[in-house]
């Protein structure tokens, strides 16, 4: 009995020291794994497209804009639209590069009143099925980006959707449709009926005239900072708001309460000069400034 308890307590010391072995030289390590190369470096290629339509004042401009880039907006005296644009993309080798140019870029389909700046790519699976059924999935998530600057006439309405960049905006009084997922955005803005709603951010807004020419402006953004830049003696009626985190901080002299107790550190319902157009800010968590224009 005793030599039987002898040889199963020697078995357990075996499996024991079997797989603490084990443990310690995984089986990976006993045989020879072939290195993996590190992934190449992206090389890129920046082309540059430029092109005009005659355009008449009083219709509307939709800018479809691409997952990354910049888009500029700018107002002129002329009858056209003006389309600029840097399109960058990157790829291993010249020959994926070659096979994303004619994919990923913007087309342009207008008619009487309506003009389009559609941007196409490998972001949009519907566009791919009818332009690439059998594309290498391989290059479907490579960055790129478009960045636009596009000029309109002064009265155009204007309904952008942009994804990660920066917006600048100046010289429309139209209609203004804004959505854009996250931005630094940059508007100067006179008039019209603008609806602005940002994700996340940075949103400067400057009025540079003294009473807002048009029916008003919703600017919503769901986190980061608003800043309101209004001329002296500007005539408004002002709506700031942040929901959540954060707090509205007021440093232009000639805001006052339109009700009492209706200027807190989350909620302002004020008065410029003598009224006006109503302008609503609204912010879930972050701040909401609003100052004087040329002021720190």
């Amino acid at each position: 009995m005793d030599t039987l308890r002898r040889g199963i307590f020697v078995w357990i010391i075996a499996l024991s020291v079997i797989s603490i072995a084990a443990s310690c030289f995984p089986a990976g390590a006993q045989k020879d794994k072939k290195p993996t190369s590190p992934p190449l470096p992206l090389l890129t290629r920046t082309t540059q497209r430029h092109e005009s339509y005659r355009f008449a004042y009083g219709g509307t401009v939709t800018i479809a804009g691409a997952p990354a880039g910049s888009v500029t907006i700018e107002g002129w005296p002329r009858s056209e639209v003006d389309v600029s644009a840097d399109v960058e993309l990157h790829a291993s080798t010249t020959e994926d590069l070659d096979r994303l140019a004619p994919l990923n870029g913007f087309v342009v389909d207008q008619d009487s009143n309506h003009l389009r700046v559609i941007t196409t790519g490998t972001h949009d699976r519907a566009f791919m099925k009818r332009a690439a059924k059998n594309f290498p999935k391989a290059l479907m998530g490579l960055p790129w980006r478009i960045d636009y600057r596009i000029k309109v006439p002064l009265s155009t309405d204007l309904d952008v959707n942009s994804g990660l960049g920066s917006v600048r905006l100046s010289g429309i009084e139209g209609i203004l449709r804004l959505n854009a997922i996250e931005s630094n955005a940059d508007l100067s803005l006179t008039g019209g009926d603008a609806s602005i709603i940002v994700q996340r951010g940075t949103v400067n807004i400057d009025i540079p005239i003294r009473s807002w020419r048009g029916l008003g402006a919703r600017v919503q953004l769901a986190s980061g900072t608003l800043n309101v830049a209004l001329l002296p003696g500007f005539n408004s009626d002002i709506d700031a708001d942040v929901l959540r985190l954060g707090e509205v901080k007021n440093f232009y002299p000639n805001l006052e309460p339109r009700y009492r107790n209706s200027i807190t550190a989350h909620s302002i319902k004020a008065r410029a000069g003598s009224g006006g157009a109503m302008l609503s800010f609204t912010v879930g968590d972050g701040l909401i400034q609003i100052k004087q224009i040329g002021s720190q």
